[in-house]
């Protein structure tokens, strides 16, 4: 696909930058050191460890013997995605170097984080046994009220409240907001983060284009068919499976490039978000019928 870029004087430094915010959930990634390399290039193996419970203590016979089991899983990376970029180092001398020096920072802001917020957010919505709740909210105090549901929820399956996190659309959390006084507003001091997120990247599945079928080349993802808009979503960091494997930003300068006079800019992510088989009650999703 070719490059649609105009020239203009190399006085003018400026760019007409999309708005666009950075990841929302990168606060879920999990600690690297708790993992190690699969066999595979798309694997990751996580420590997973099984114990009993507690048993009758006797004065003759003393402790009952226990088992505790730490075993390795392997999970297999299901986010694999990348674009190669080609700007003719002529454009890119007379747009100031704006077109290649800029390219870089602005595709992983406006593309890469908000594709992959909407991967994660679809994925745990999508997860087998994650709790689901569906209605329309219609003001602030319907909003606090669905909030009560989810913290009491989770609260009677007994996960941690530390590091829940609450990811809600800024119109939802608006209008909890907006409530007069404290007390209406509290439900909110049961999560250990609030952090409001774009419609735009909150769905309950989507769509990833291919980049090479027709009607899909612009790459990128929408909702899918049967998703849904999420309202606000609940998750314990602990329940979910998220880390990057493997992230490759390439810069090929034009005398490094045999193809042409051209730099080259490439970016593939290779990562895992999944919840844990054994932790869904630590994912709450609400969404739009």
């Amino acid at each position: 696909m070719a490059n649609d870029i105009s020239l203009f004087q190399q006085y003018v430094p400026l760019l007409d930058e999309v708005y666009k915010e950075a990841s929302k959930t990168d606060v879920l990634d999990g600690n690297p050191d708790l993992i190690r390399m699969g066999a595979n290039a798309n694997e990751l193996i996580i420590p997973k460890m099984t114990m009993d419970g507690l048993a009758d203590y006797s004065r003759n016979g003393g402790y009952v013997g226990g088992d505790v089991t730490l075993t390795n899983e392997t999970v297999v990376c299901n986010f694999d995605r990348g674009r190669m970029f080609t700007v003719d180092s002529m454009d890119d001398a007379e747009t100031a170097g704006v077109a290649f020096g800029m390219l870089a920072g602005e595709f992983i802001r406006t593309k890469v984080a908000p594709e992959l917020d909407a991967f994660r957010f679809a994925t745990y919505a999508s997860a087998d046994g994650v709790t689901m709740h569906c209605n329309n909210l219609l003001g602030g105090e319907e909003v606090i009220a669905a909030l009560r549901v989810a913290t009491n929820t989770m609260d009677d399956a007994e996960v941690p409240m530390e590091d829940r996190i609450l990811f809600i659309t800024p119109a939802y959390y608006g209008l909890i907001q907006d409530m007069d006084g404290f007390s209406s507003r509290e439900v909110l001091t049961r999560f250990s983060q609030v952090i409001p997120v774009p419609q735009s990247r909150f769905y309950t599945k989507i769509t990833q284009n291919d980049g090479t079928t027709s009607g899909e080349t612009t790459g990128g993802y929408t909702i899918a068919e049967d998703g849904q808009k999420i309202n606000f979503m609940v998750v314990h960091k602990g329940a979910v499976i998220q880390f990057p494997k493997h992230i490759s930003p390439k810069v090929v300068s034009p005398d490094m490039n045999p193809d042409a006079d051209a730099w080259k800019f490439g970016y593939r992510q290779v990562s895992i978000a999944q919840v844990y088989e054994n932790k869904t009650a630590g994912v709450y999703v609400h969404f739009h019928p």
